[in-house]
């Protein structure tokens, strides 16, 4: 995990001349390269390809520089023309290096007929590899443009094959099957049209099928009288939904009669256990940010529920409405990414999708587990599916390192960041 920042040990004083700048430049030099590689020796157990180990060393060097607050020395840079350290990730110590060689110029220390620079092709290693292997998961960009389109199918794309030859015609280069809806039937007369598009328009397009994994959603939504939206500073009740006798579907049954606060229930009631009071919890994608002020809240079947407190809100208020997604950013939530839907859709997935979308995901374990289950399908055979880890929380991101290091080196794994506003 990524440690917080901390000070250079040096007055901001002393970067008002070249040769302090020299001299602090030096000092965070050395102590990238020693806490890098501290770092480094700490996953190379973990890193399986050889050709990835010079990536991970320049990460471990990334997470060590940003530990340290750079603002003064970012500013001292700029009046001298040099690089203020800003958008480097792929190159630390080549950056590094030549900021210390030039400096070395300025006071006097080196000449210019002597620059000890990096060569030019280390300043542009990393995009070299970040176009190849973006290439190798989403296909060649088209002449026209650097980026890729992704269009997530309807339903209708199983019995519309005009629709999906449209869809690639017009630049899709990545057509997406959310798993959460239809059936494998569907899901293969789909693949078929795009595959059959693929051949008419000789154009390559990308199957990324997404996993459904857990549905955390808000189940039915009672109102107070002559309330249609919530508002800043509002309370909401949410209690546990419960499965409907012989049934998977959730049933609202737990929700008690209207009172003064907007009520509604989580689809996914174990979920209510691990919340304790200024956890956060947000709701539609954000829209409706809230934190939980009471997790003992009666409700009318003798489970306590939990009330919110609206911390966010748009001034116009935000409907609170069934089937919108719960979002607890800072909780680790003890759960399998993989459904035993998910488990029994891998059948399918696996040998059908070039990309597979995954969600959930928080620890490296999840993705070791995904790589368990494929290779149950796949045996020792090396082509399969790439991956889509989804980060959707504060927890995910702090464990992104590890994330990374421990599974890329290993499979085809891209980061997808969803926006909680």
């Amino acid at each position: 995990m990524i440690s917080p920042t901390s000070e250079l040990s040096v007055e901001p004083l002393n970067l008002s001349s070249p040769q302090g700048l020299l001299s602090t430049l030096q000092e965070l030099r050395q102590t990238v390269e020693s806490e890098g590689q501290a770092t480094f020796n700490q996953w190379r157990s973990h890193i399986q390809r050889s050709e990835f180990l010079p990536s991970a060393l320049n990460l471990a060097e990334y997470l060590a520089l940003r530990r340290h607050d750079l603002r003064h020395l970012q500013a001292a840079l700029m009046p001298w023309g040099l690089s203020s350290l800003g958008r480097i990730e792929a190159r630390v110590m080549p950056n590094l290096d030549a900021i210390i060689a030039t400096l070395k110029v300025i006071c006097g220390q080196d000449s210019a007929e002597h620059l000890n620079r990096p060569p030019i092709e280390s300043f542009f290693e990393g995009d070299r590899l970040l176009q190849k292997h973006t290439e190798e998961l989403f296909g060649q960009s088209p002449p026209q443009r650097r980026v890729r389109i992704m269009v997530t199918l309807p339903t209708e794309a199983a019995t519309d094959y005009e629709m999906v030859r449209e869809i690639i015609q017009r630049g899709a280069n990545c057509l997406r099957i959310n798993c959460a809806h239809d059936t494998t039937e569907s899901w293969e007369n789909t693949i078929d049209h795009i595959r059959r598009a693929e051949q008419e328009t000789g154009t390559p397009c990308k199957v990324m099928m997404d996993l459904a994994g857990l549905k955390i959603r808000t189940g039915q939504v009672l109102a107070p009288l002559d309330k249609k939206r919530v508002f800043r500073g509002e309370r909401i009740l949410l209690s546990r939904c419960v499965p409907a006798l012989g049934s998977e579907v959730m049933s609202d049954e737990t929700i008690p009669s209207p009172v003064n606060y907007f009520q509604t229930c989580c689809t996914v009631p174990e979920i209510l256990d691990l919340l304790v009071v200024d956890t956060l919890v947000y709701i539609d994608d954000g829209k409706i940010q809230t934190r939980v002020v009471d997790t003992q809240y009666p409700v009318s079947n003798g489970q306590p529920g939990l009330l919110l407190e609206v911390t966010n809100a748009s001034p116009k208020g935000v409907k609170l409405q069934p089937e919108k997604g719960l979002n607890f950013p800072n909780t680790v939530l003890p759960l399998s990414p993989l459904t035993k839907k998910d488990l029994s859709d891998l059948d399918f997935v696996a040998t059908h999708a070039d990309i597979i979308g995954y969600s959930f995901v928080q620890r490296p374990a999840d993705i070791e587990l995904l790589q368990q289950e494929l290779d149950k399908r796949f045996g020792e055979r090396q082509s399969r599916p790439a991956i889509v880890a989804k980060i959707e929380t504060a927890i995910a991101v702090s464990n992104l390192p590890e994330l990374i290091i421990y599974s890329l080196p290993a499979l085809r794994l891209s980061i997808m960041r969803r926006e909680i506003k």
